[in-house]
């Protein structure tokens, strides 16, 4: 079945109900707004009607499994299950291989704290687990027993932008103001920090660390390109929706179905979380292709960034109550809904003013927006507490990092950090900002809600709480007044609201988050590529070559047998648990060659422009950085100046004396006058690079699109094209050549016979018309594939093989890592040496009896066997 009736069945059957999650109704309101394009509440207004919508709607491929959507398409049966590998490591907490794991976090103290649950608990699997985010939680983390690495990143600055500009699109002021460039320079900032949270031993204690699995959040960005890059297995794991599905739309996208009816709901759901994707990577795809070069990564075609997580399957999971979201039927068995995410409840013992306010009268309700950074905290203080005053009630009121208050009430207490577990569970009601964790918790304790969200997945939660009528329809903060305000409290006093709110935290208790994520994470890991050879319960790293046997071995294993001259250095690889092809596919030979000559053309553009414009930003920059220094060195001599009367402390190595700097300055100037000119040509001569570069690559990947857009061209109507072997070298690029030719011209000019009689079998006379008029289109784009590909997909191959080779800089580092974290363990975990050597000798001779016994069955007519005893050999490499 093709592609196309596969998605016309899944829209002419409905998904069941009874699988649909419990917010469908609630979006059905918004789907009828008529807006513009990108709202003040960050959510995307999708035109349906619009061309880009439509021609997702027909181009953009479903990467789920064929025969699950043939499954979804028959509209039956549940979603699949979601840990179909995980009995091995349910019953308890165990798993074979013992990993070095890295978490990347990009986001507040809401975003980072769950994943600190998480971090604990796949501690009790015997993992090793480093927490990679911002600098500023570096104690938190710590304190909390994880090992932290820091990443950069202002997560303040960061909610400020996001206030300022909610949506994917910023605004004018920001742009004038220099914020886009500031966020831009933070996200490459971050990427770089993610990559060293992979490689590099602790800031602290110095113990080396290199990461065997990768667990991220999708927006620190990073996370796919250091596991293509490290060639080890990634989850990805978030609190809100972001896999493409058919039951509901992307909770960032606002569907506007136009007069027209061009695309039904369920496609239109589908298509909005490419637009959201595409969006994203258009404001910093470029940012995340040139940090990809600094990493020896070949830049993410503009077709495939949007769709990485999707396109290389990427194992999800979701940080939602199922209660709340149930998984959706088209969600395949790698994306899973297991729940929130809770810590242990701290130990916290409550300051004197805050026991004594919850002592002394009814019982407050919480007001708090977190890490959110607000323009004007003064008018948000005024607002709450008028509200408050006019319902009557006594309120807590979270400073946050806006830092409200200034106002002394005896019904008010503003209130600085308190755990959210302990605190909920001594309110009547919450309102806050609708991050999922303070949500999650505000419903585990059976809070009635109110949520004034101010960007992304916000509304989405403020949706959720109002559908299950625990609390009010969300209030944007630029709506917000007293009088909304006091009515949403009154509505969370009541006992329906308290009902509904018992209700879920009932349902939500029976579930376990992080539990659950931690046998998520361990089902879709690759266990038999993971586990070295001599050590089952250490990760392999290392691969040696024997024969047509590749023996996985461990950093330990490797120190052992280096020690013991069993094996040599150069005969040793990096061994890759998961590898990632990331190519650029081709839909047709139109759209293929135009945007293969595109690309190239741009290439050369900006390769062209550079000459000029790279050299003036580089001389701005070097004249900046001079005058900082000059600034500096003034500054500096003043102090010297100033403090004559002062003993003169000792000198130190790394710091130059004072009464140096005058005499420098001249030097200074001259070296940084050649430095300048060197830094500007080298800029202008990157241009001429770039130019060339580009125009060389005309040659290498204009003929490889057209012969990828003739090989796909039959899919256009209708027709199966089986997927080719992904080039990596110059092996795979003859081996990809010489198949294609041989079934190109093959089935090529079978076509021309079994279409006609195919169409005539199933259609009639018409339908053998038709199968002629495909029989003789798939004659001409088969062998015309055919004929290309015996030199495009070879020359690819060596383009491959030769790029490996010329750039192995990030390989050399990896295994500089490796290597050192390998003597770290050879120094300080004991294992019994001579148990390791039996075991290699082992391997060896299984390896060489399996080769002799290749040799038997393969031998010719004249080989009459070899006389004697085979030996068995205790073999050094």
């Amino acid at each position: 079945m093709s592609k196309r009736n596969t998605i016309r069945m899944i829209e002419d059957d409905p998904v069941p109900q009874d699988y649909l999650p419990s917010y469908e109704s609630a979006i059905s309101e918004a789907l009828q707004q008529h807006s513009e394009s990108v709202r003040t509440d960050g959510r995307i207004n999708v035109n349906l009607d619009s061309r880009l919508a439509t021609t997702l709607a027909r181009f953009v491929p479903d990467f789920k499994d064929p025969a699950h959507l043939a499954q979804v398409a028959a509209g039956g049966g549940p979603p699949p299950e979601y840990f179909e590998a995980a009995e091995r490591f349910a019953e308890k907490k165990t798993f074979p291989v013992k990993l070095n794991i890295v978490i990347q976090v990009v986001g507040s103290r809401g975003d980072v704290q769950p994943f600190v649950a998480l971090g604990n608990e796949l501690q009790t699997y015997g993992h090793r687990v480093r927490l990679a985010t911002h600098d500023v939680f570096d104690d938190f983390v710590r304190k909390s027993g994880l090992e932290f690495y820091p990443i950069g990143g202002d997560p303040s600055e960061l909610m400020a932008y996001m206030v300022k500009n909610p949506g994917l699109i910023p605004s004018l002021k920001s742009l004038k103001g220099g914020d886009i460039q500031k966020k831009r320079k933070m996200v490459k900032e971050m990427l770089e920090g993610c990559w060293r949270s992979c490689i590099e031993a602790d800031t602290q204690t110095g113990i080396p660390f290199v990461a065997d699995a990768i667990i991220a959040n999708p927006p620190s960005f990073a996370h796919v390109h250091c596991a293509q890059a490290l060639g080890v297995p990634l989850h990805l794991m978030f609190t809100m929706p972001w896999s493409s599905t058919r039951a509901f739309p992307h909770p960032l996208a606002n569907l506007k179905f136009g007069d027209k009816g061009v695309i039904d709901q369920m496609t239109a759901n589908f298509v909005s979380y490419s637009i959201v994707e595409w969006l994203t990577w258009q404001g910093l795809g470029d940012v995340i292709n040139d940090w990809r070069l600094t990493i020896d990564l070949e830049e993410v075609p503009f077709s495939e960034g949007p769709v990485l997580a999707e396109s290389q399957k990427i194992p999800f999971t979701y940080c939602l109550s199922p209660s709340l979201v149930p998984k959706p039927i088209d969600w395949p068995a790698y994306i899973d809904v297991c729940g929130f995410f809770f810590r242990e409840p701290p130990q916290y013992e409550p300051p004197t003013e805050l026991a004594s306010f919850l002592k002394n009268g009814p019982t407050p309700i919480y007001i708090g927006f977190g890490s959110i950074v607000i323009d004007n905290p003064d008018k948000m203080t005024s607002i709450l507490v008028e509200a408050v005053r006019a319902t009557g009630v006594r309120a807590i009121i979270s400073k946050g990092w806006s830092n409200l208050g200034g106002i002394d009430a005896d019904d008010i207490l503003f209130l600085g950090d308190c755990p959210h577990e302990w605190l909920f569970a001594n309110v009547a009601a919450v309102f806050h900002h609708g991050g999922a964790g303070t949500t999650a918790c505000g419903l585990l304790n059976g809070r009635p809600t109110t949520i004034v969200p101010f960007f992304g997945d916000q509304p989405f939660w403020g949706d959720m709480v109002a559908i299950a009528g625990a609390g009010p329809k969300p209030i944007p903060h630029k709506q917000l007044n007293a009088q909304n305000l006091a009515e949403a409290i009154r509505l969370c006093l009541t006992p329906e609201a308290a009902a509904a709110a018992g209700e879920l935290a009932a349902k939500m208790k029976t579930e376990s988050g992080v539990a659950t994520a931690a046998k998520s994470f361990h089902a879709n890991l690759p266990l038999d590529m993971l586990q070295c050879d001599i050590f089952p319960n250490q990760p392999a790293v290392w691969e040696f070559k024997r024969g047509k046997k590749h023996v996985k071995l461990s950093k330990k294993a490797v120190g052992i047998l280096l020690d013991h001259l069993k094996i040599g250095q150069k005969n040793m690889s990096l061994h890759e648990t998961k590898t990632y092809i990331i190519e650029n596919r081709r839909w047709d030979p139109v759209t293929g060659t135009a945007s293969s000559l595109m690309g190239v053309g741009y290439g050369m553009l900006k390769g062209a422009t550079d000459i000029v414009i790279k050299p003036v930003q580089v001389y701005n920059q070097q004249s900046k950085l001079k005058a900082a220094e000059m600034e500096d060195i003034e500054r500096r001599s003043a102090r010297s100046m100033s403090s004559l009367d002062v003993q003169t402390p000792p000198r130190s190595p790394s710091l130059a004396p004072p009464q140096s700097d005058a005499l420098d300055r001249p030097r200074s100037a001259g070296r940084g006058c050649g430095s300048t000119t060197g830094a500007v040509f080298k800029a202008s001569a990157s241009g001429v690079g770039t130019f060339f570069k580009s125009y060389g690559k005309f040659y290498l990947e204009v003929p490889l699109a057209v012969t990828e857009g003739l090989r796909e061209a039959p899919k256009l109507y209708g027709e199966k094209v089986e997927n080719r072997a992904a080039i990596t070298d110059w092996k795979s690029g003859a081996m990809v050549g010489g198949k294609n030719f041989v079934t190109g011209l093959g089935g090529g000019f079978a076509d021309l016979f079994y279409q006609p009689y195919k169409g005539g079998r199933d259609g009639g006379a018409a339908g053998a018309a038709l199968g002629v008029g495909k029989g003789v289109m798939n004659m001409a784009t088969k062998t015309a594939s055919a004929t290309l590909g015996i030199v495009t997909y070879p020359t690819q191959g060596i383009y491959q093989s030769i790029r490996t080779a010329v750039k192995s800089k990030t390989r050399q580092n990896i295994a500089a890592a490796r290597r050192v974290e390998g003597e770290y363990l050879a120094r300080n975990v004991q294992v019994d040496t001579h148990q390791t050597l039996q075991r290699f000798d082992e391997i060896c001779v299984a390896s060489e009896k399996e080769k002799k016994g290749r040799e038997r069955e393969g031998g010719n007519f004249f080989d009459f066997g070899r006389k004697g005893k085979d030996k068995d050999t205790h073999a050094t490499f």
